[in-house]
C-alpha cells in the first residue's frame, strides 16, 4: 500500500482554521491491515454494534452477479470473508452502500439494493437477518411497502431495542407528475423496524422532502435514538437536521445549524453522527460561503447544538465520519483533493475548542468513494477505496487513539 503514512507527526502543509498550540504532535502510528476482498471489490462500509463489535462489508464481483461480503475486526485484523448473498440484480453504486450491522448476541442485520426489472433508475431495499453470526440468513424483506418502481436506498441499519431500526431514502413520490408543488414529487425519509421473526413494524414517513442522495447518520443517546440527515426546502436549501425517536415515532427534524446552502442538485454528502452518553457530535460538509467540513456539539443528547467549528476548509470534498476518540475529543475524517489525487484526512477536535494536527491516512484514495472510520477498543480503524496500478481495491489501516 504505497499510500500508507507510517510516521505522520507533521501537519498538512497549510494549517487550516483552528490550528493551535506549539507543542509537538505525537507520532501517528498507522498499521496497514489486509482486507479479504477480491480485486475489483468496492463500497467498503463499517458498522459498529452495541457490544463494540465492528464489521466491514463490501460489494464483490462474482460469476453469478455481485455478492455482499463482510469480515469481523478481531485482534487488530479482519477475519473473513463471509457471504451474505450473491445477487445478479444487485444495485452497485459508489455512494449507496450495502451494510452488515451487528445487532447483538450473534445477531446481524444486512441490507442491499436490487435493481427494478421494469425501470432502469429504480431499485428496492432488501433486509435480512442472521442469528448465528452470519452462517445462515433469513429470506429478505422490503422495508417499504409502496410497491412503486422507484428509488429506495441510502439505508441506515442499527439495533433499536430488540428490533432492527431501518431508515432509508424513499422515492415513491418521484413517480408523480411534476407540479408547481415540489413536495408532491420529492424524495422522502422513511423508517421502519424489523423484529426477530422478520416482521415489519412502525413504517413511518419521517420527512416529506429531503436531499435525494445523501447518507443518513443514526446513533443512540441516553435519551433514545437520533438520526441526522440533509434536509431540503422548497427553496432548495439543503442543510443538516436531526430527528429524535420519541413516543414510538420519529419526530420532525430540527436544525443542527442553518448553513443556508442553496443548491439545485444533490451534493452526495450526508452527515455523520457520534454519541458518547449525552454528548452528540455531528459532522458534515457544506459549500457556503466556501467548501468546509463543520462539526457541531450538543451536550443535551441532540436537543440543541452549539455553533459549529470549521475542521478543514481547503480543497475538501466531504464524505465525513465523526467518532469519539475519548470523553474530551472527537475525530473527524474526510476526503480531500490534492495535486496528486485524493487523500483521506483525520483531525482531532477537543470539546474545549482546540484542534489537533491534520493527519493524512492515505494519499491514493479513489475520488468516487466514501471513506469510513470507526473506533474499536484503543484503536481507530479506517477503510477506503484505493486507486492503484492495477485498478481499485479496498484498503484498511488502524492507529492507536492516543496518536491521532
Amino acid at each position: 500500500m504505497r499510500s500508507l503514512i507510517i510516521i505522520a507527526g507533521s501537519l498538512i502543509a497549510t494549517c487550516v482554521t483552528g490550528c493551535s498550540g506549539s507543542s509537538q504532535p505525537a507520532e501517528l502510528r498507522l498499521t496497514a491491515t489486509d482486507v479479504p476482498a477480491k480485486p475489483g471489490s468496492m463500497g467498503p462500509r463499517l458498522s459498529s454494534g452495541p457490544d463494540s463489535e465492528l464489521l466491514l462489508s463490501w460489494m464483490e464481483p462474482g460469476d453469478d452477479g455481485t455478492s455482499l461480503q463482510f469480515a469481523h475486526w478481531e485482534s487488530g485484523a479482519w477475519r473473513g470473508p463471509h457471504t451474505v448473498v450473491e445477487d445478479a440484480g444487485m444495485f452497485v453504486n459508489w455512494t449507496d452502500l450495502p451494510s452488515v450491522a451487528p445487532i447483538g448476541d450473534a445477531r446481524l442485520a444486512a441490507h442491499w439494493m436490487r435493481r427494478s426489472p421494469v425501470e432502469s433508475h429504480a431499485h428496492d431495499v432488501l433486509v435480512t437477518q442472521s442469528f448465528d453470526g452470519g452462517q445462515s440468513w433469513l429470506p429478505p424483506v422490503k422495508p417499504h411497502t409502496d410497491g412503486t418502481a422507484s428509488e429506495h436506498g441510502l439505508v441506515s441499519l442499527f439495533a433499536q431495542g430488540d428490533e432492527v431500526g431501518i431508515l432509508w431514502l424513499d422515492g415513491r413520490k418521484l413517480v408523480n407528475e411534476v407540479t408547481d408543488d415540489p413536495v408532491a414529487s420529492a424524495m422522502t425519509l422513511r423508517a421502519a423496524r424489523l423484529d426477530q421473526q422478520q416482521q415489519l413494524h412502525g413504517e413511518q414517513l419521517v420527512d416529506e422532502m429531503v436531499c435525494d442522495c445523501c447518507q443518513i447518520g443514526a446513533a443512540k443517546t441516553r435519551n433514545g435514538y437520533i438520526a441526522a440527515y440533509r434536509d431540503r426546502s422548497v427553496e432548495e436549501f439543503r442543510d443538516i437536521v436531526i430527528s429524535s425517536f420519541e413516543k414510538d415515532r420519529w419526530q420532525p427534524g430540527r436544525s443542527v445549524h442553518a448553513d443556508g446552502w442553496q443548491i439545485l442538485a444533490c451534493p452526495f454528502n450526508g452527515p455523520s453522527v457520534a454519541v458518547r452518553e449525552q454528548t452528540v457530535a455531528v459532522a458534515w460538509f457544506t459549500a457556503v460561503p466556501s467548501a468546509a467540513i463543520k462539526l457541531a456539539i450538543s451536550d443535551d443528547a441532540g436537543t440543541s447544538f452549539a455553533a459549529p467549528v470549521i475542521v478543514a476548509e481547503t480543497d475538501v470534498l466531504g464524505r465525513v465520519t465523526a467518532e469519539f476518540i475519548d470523553g474530551a475529543s472527537v475525530g473527524v475524517s474526510w476526503l480531500q483533493s490534492t495535486e496528486a489525487g485524493y487523500s483521506v484526512n483525520v483531525r482531532r477536535v477537543s470539546l474545549d475548542g482546540s484542534f489537533g494536527p491534520v493527519r493524512t491516512i492515505t494519499d491514493s484514495a479513489a475520488g468516487l468513494s466514501v471513506p469510513q472510520m470507526a473506533r474499536s477498543n484503543g484503536s481507530m480503524v479506517f477503510v477506503w477505496t484505493e486507486d492503484g496500478d492495477n485498478g481499485e481495491s479496498i484498503a484498511s489501516a488502524s492507529a492507536p487513539l492516543d496518536t491521532l
